[in-house]
């Protein structure tokens, strides 16, 4: 099998380390060699994180190259359009429909750039979620990158009830249930 590379970007304490931990899960289960890289930068102060997933045959490497990502999943906005050119021509762009102001903008030193979606969706194959307004629905905001797991184990070729095995093992013991459930809502979308 040709290496699959998926990129999960978003901001410090969204998530994105438990859901390339789950990604990586389940293409290990499936029996491919995976690498798994993350990129912290300054996560803790709201800043951007990058975690990359590449699993086939045989993976040299864990980092994906520009222009190489068969699937990218952005947790916010703005993080979807800084990574977009990481897609490769058809691959598929999961976001969530989210705003979160970076420090720049959030002290005015910079303007969140407006229609970012919309933009997005003229070059790419964009797929928007409101992942978070269907965590809330759920009754926890904070289960959202389970949502968009849901929504990303669609576009990938691994049984439904692997996910939810994967996912069973994955997150903290008391949190299961509610993520099964996230899981199932992002299935549905």
């Amino acid at each position: 099998m040709e290496t699959k590379n998926i990129m999960i970007v978003g901001v410090g304490g969204q998530g994105t380390l438990l859901t390339s931990r789950i990604l990586g899960g389940i293409t290990r289960k499936a029996g491919y060699d995976v690498k798994i890289s993350e990129v912290h930068g300054m996560a803790q102060r709201g800043g951007s994180v990058v975690t990359y997933v590449r699993y086939g045959d045989k993976v040299a490497e864990p980092i994906v190259e520009e222009g190489c990502a068969d699937v990218l999943i952005a947790f916010e906005r703005l993080e979807a359009l800084r990574y977009a050119h990481f897609l490769k021509k058809d691959g598929v762009l999961i976001v969530n429909d989210q705003r979160m102001d970076p420090m720049p903008v959030a002290i005015g030193a910079a303007e969140y750039p407006e229609n970012i979606i919309e933009n997005l969706k003229k070059k790419y194959d964009v797929v928007s979620v409101d992942a978070q307004g269907a965590a809330l629905q759920i009754g926890n905001a904070r289960v959202f990158n389970t949502v968009i797991i849901g929504v990303a184990a669609k576009r990938m070729d691994f049984a439904k009830e692997e996910w939810i095995r994967v996912i069973e093992e994955t997150v903290p013991p008391k949190t299961v249930e509610i993520n099964k459930r996230a899981f199932e809502a992002g299935y549905a979308l």
